[in-house]
């Protein structure tokens, strides 16, 4: 098996607070460090009730402090939400507080509306998508201390930098650059494998990588049985759900996702997300990783897990690290 890698959006569950999903989030990754994770990357969404990653590099400092050994990054920083220079300085402090264990995973899309993608930058400008190489170029060259102004404590104090997307535009510009690339798999599988062979074939060697480096992020969740974690699993079905509909809110408990009251096409929906994940036991979820990593060909697997309780979410990463990687606990 490839290296395992946590993504952590913080869910924050229906009778819950942010406080106690964060609290959870600096035990979990303490927990995964102890089990051989590799890394673990916090996303960045704005406006959801039911996601308390809204501030990565907030997010990552702490983490960084609470963990010892694992990276810390992010999965990743909304480019065209933000200044390159603020972003550079941010990463920059984190890399010189934790030298060598800092990721700046960085994404093309804004993620968010343009109310708020405005109130981020305090402009009116568009999102700026179609600029993402200009702000790259320019976010890169504060490292080097070749920016538009001095960029203090990033120069000298570059992170690793990777590159993530949904489709092949980010896989290209991974591959031009010579770049490590993340795909989002848990909620793009179906660019999945053109996007990857994107980035195979536009790849050029470069001062970081010799040759390509794909990471995939998919939703996987283990428990005893495949009917328990088919049970965890339907409240971040429905918490999606939701989202889709304009109706964000927090994850719901295993007892009101299964009361909803799905009507066909909700319950359709809901099925084909289930479908598109590793959910089950833990042989029927390492025999699902092992189908997902050879169908890919990936050299690491990210994993987000979402449940509404902290305790169910630490015990699927348990399960796992003991189905896929028994020697490491």
């Amino acid at each position: 098996m490839v290296p395992l890698s946590v993504l952590d959006l913080v869910p924050i569950g229906s009778g819950s607070t942010a406080t106690a999903a964060l609290e959870h989030s600096t035990a979990l990754i303490q927990r995964v460090e102890q089990l051989g994770f590799r890394r673990y990357w916090v996303a960045e969404h704005h406006g959801m009730p039911g996601i308390g990653s809204s501030s990565p590099a907030v997010l990552i400092a702490h983490l960084a402090a609470s963990s010892s050994r694992i990276r810390v990054g992010s999965g990743g920083v909304m480019l065209p939400n933000h200044q390159p220079l603020v972003v550079a300085e941010q990463f920059g402090t984190l890399e010189a507080l934790h030298p060598g264990r800092i990721d700046l995973g960085i994404g093309r899309a804004p993620g968010t509306d343009p109310r708020t993608a405005a109130a981020l930058r305090r402009g009116t400008d568009p999102l700026g998508a179609d600029d993402f190489p200009e702000q790259l170029t320019e976010l890169v060259a504060y490292f080097h201390g070749d920016g538009p102004v001095l960029a203090v404590p990033a120069v000298g104090h570059q992170p690793d930098l990777w590159l993530l997307g949904s489709s092949g535009y980010s896989a290209q510009v991974a591959g031009l650059l010579g770049l490590p690339f993340a795909f989002a798999h848990h909620f793009s599988g179906q660019n999945t494998m053109a996007a990857l062979g994107l980035y195979r074939e536009t790849f050029r060697p470069s001062g970081v990588l010799a040759e390509p480096y794909s990471m995939i992020g998919a939703a996987v969740l283990v428990a005893d049985t495949d009917a328990e974690a088919r049970r965890l699993a339907l409240p971040g079905a429905l918490q999606f759900l939701r989202l889709r509909q304009g109706k964000p809110g927090l994850v719901p408990t295993p007892e009101e996702a299964a009361a909803h009251p799905y009507s066909d096409e909700e319950r359709a929906f809901v099925e084909e997300r289930l479908a598109g994940q590793v959910i089950g036991a833990p042989d029927t979820v390492r025999d699902g990783v092992r189908e997902l990593v050879e169908r890919t060909g990936v050299a690491e697997l990210m994993v987000v897990t979402s449940t509404h309780g902290g305790a169910d979410r630490l015990r699927s990463y348990e399960l796992l690290a003991a189905a896929v990687t028994p020697a490491r606990i």
